[in-house]
């Protein structure tokens, strides 16, 4: 005989409330009961919390005095090095008087500063097209990886890694116009020495090719990083379509590597704009200024001279900072138009 099978049913509250559901009873069950003055769950302790901020300021702290001490504040002393007059006593004892833009008036209407500007951008455009060119060409042959590429990959990092004075010096000889290597094998081949850091057509050309060399590792580095980070499946997917190797290059590789060399050519900029001891310790911007760019002119007029020039030489120095501060500003700008289209 089978017997039915009744549910209990839910006891009633005394003060007239419905039952909870079975679940929400359940639950209820389940409450942690806090006694009086615990927090509740995931709630961290008001001194806890203090702590962890307190250690995070110390972590940040020594990033924050590094920013301040070597850029902040050396900036600063630029800026009021160039509104001010200052002398070799003024600048001991503190009491130049100001003189607003008078610094950068003085240094604009120099007769200096046109062609010092003018081999600036000799120097910085001929360089980064000849750096990237290169460097692009050597990090596209690179990932074929064949015997002995890493090797000499490594290789190519030598004029990167050597202390700059070191590659200045070596190129200084190389271009010595008696006893250089240069003109030893340009006589081998029926022509004669060139003047090339003593001549005024040849000097900027000098010291604009040492700093190529100088600058390819740096681009093949960056470049070849870029080209391994793109996959091989779309160089496969172009093959099939039957494009050849440079479409694939033009139409694939390049658009897919805007982005570092946008990067590449950015820091390239920055760091040629501000070169001064390749150019300084091959020609010293001579002969006549012939390879005077804005770096060297504005280390001359500071230090170069027995009477040193500190306001006008802080005011150029102060225009290249803002050359390459507009110029990251257009990097910036472009990007964000690439990203929204």
């Amino acid at each position: 005989m089978k017997h039915a099978t009744q549910t209990p049913a839910a006891p009633t509250a005394d003060d007239g409330r419905e039952p909870a559901p079975a679940g929400a009873a359940g639950g209820a069950l389940r409450r942690i009961v806090r006694r009086p003055g615990q927090r509740a769950p995931g709630k961290s302790a008001p001194g806890k919390s203090a702590a962890g901020q307190w250690t995070a300021w110390a972590f940040l702290a020594p990033v924050v005095i590094y920013l301040l001490a070597f850029y902040a504040y050396p900036l600063y002393r630029n800026v009021d090095l160039s509104l001010r007059n200052y002398t070799v006593r003024s600048f001991v004892q503190g009491d130049a008087p100001f003189t607003g833009l008078a610094n950068y008036a003085k240094a604009v209407g120099d007769a200096t500063f046109g062609p010092a500007l003018w081999h600036t951008v000799v120097f910085t455009l001929v360089s980064l097209a000849f750096q990237f060119t290169i460097g692009l060409a050597l990090a596209v042959f690179f990932t074929r990886h064949f015997r002995l590429s890493a090797t000499l990959r490594a290789l190519f990092l030598v004029p990167w890694l050597l202390p700059l004075i070191v590659s200045s010096s070596t190129w200084s000889w190389m271009l010595n116009s008696d006893s250089g290597v240069v003109n030893a094998v340009l006589h081998a081949f029926g022509i004669g020495p060139v003047n090339w850091l003593t001549s005024p057509d040849w000097s900027l050309w000098s010291v604009t090719i040492a700093n190529i060399w100088i600058g390819i590792p740096f681009n093949l580095v960056v470049l070849y990083s870029g080209l391994q980070a793109i996959p091989s499946h779309i160089h496969e997917a172009a093959a099939l379509d039957g494009a050849s190797g440079w479409q694939r290059f033009w139409r694939v590789t390049f658009p897919l590597l805007r982005p570092v060399s946008a990067i590449t050519l950015l820091l390239g900029l920055v760091y040629t704009l501000k070169v001064f001891d390749i150019i300084w310790i091959m020609t010293k911007g001579g002969p006549s200024d012939a390879s005077t760019t804005l770096a060297t002119w504005s280390y001359r007029l500071g230090f170069g001279n027995l009477l040193p020039s500190f306001g006008p030489g802080a005011a150029v120095g102060n225009l290249l900072i803002v050359i390459a501060l507009v110029s990251g500003l257009v990097y910036i700008r472009v990007q964000r138009r690439q990203a929204l289209a």
